[in-house]
């Protein structure tokens, strides 16, 4: 199985102007591109779909491996690469995790695609 690269917690509105206002520099879209990586797996999206939608908008893993068909490790692996690219925080309570969408997360990618 290919290992993947921990990707760093960033906030693409600090770093990047929306790409329709001004040419967008190479560092930046290199950012960016990290970023939307993130989110172009179906399944990823999928997830924050489902911990939105659930109540008190947080999930458990034990919530979410039925409804997509994964294995635990898997869906852990998912929940992993989303907190690390900063869309989902996570709280631990005993031994179970907790998966929240970080607010205006999703907003702050959208506004780097339209002006």
């Amino acid at each position: 199985m290919p290992t993947m690269e921990l990707l760093p917690v960033i906030d693409v509105t600090a770093c990047c102007s929306p790409i329709t206002r001004e040419v967008l520099p190479a560092r930046e879209a290199e950012d960016l591109a990290r970023t939307l990586k993130v989110l172009a797996d179906p399944t990823r999206l999928r997830i924050i779909s489902m911990v939105s939608a659930h109540a008190d908008h947080e999930a458990c893993v034990c919530d979410l491996t039925e409804p997509l068909g994964l294995s635990q490790p898997t869906v852990s692996h998912h929940l992993k690469v989303l907190v690390d690219a900063g869309f989902l925080t996570r709280s631990k309570r005993g031994k179970w995790a907790y998966f929240a969408l970080v607010p205006g997360a999703l907003d702050s990618v959208s506004g780097l695609l339209v002006s």
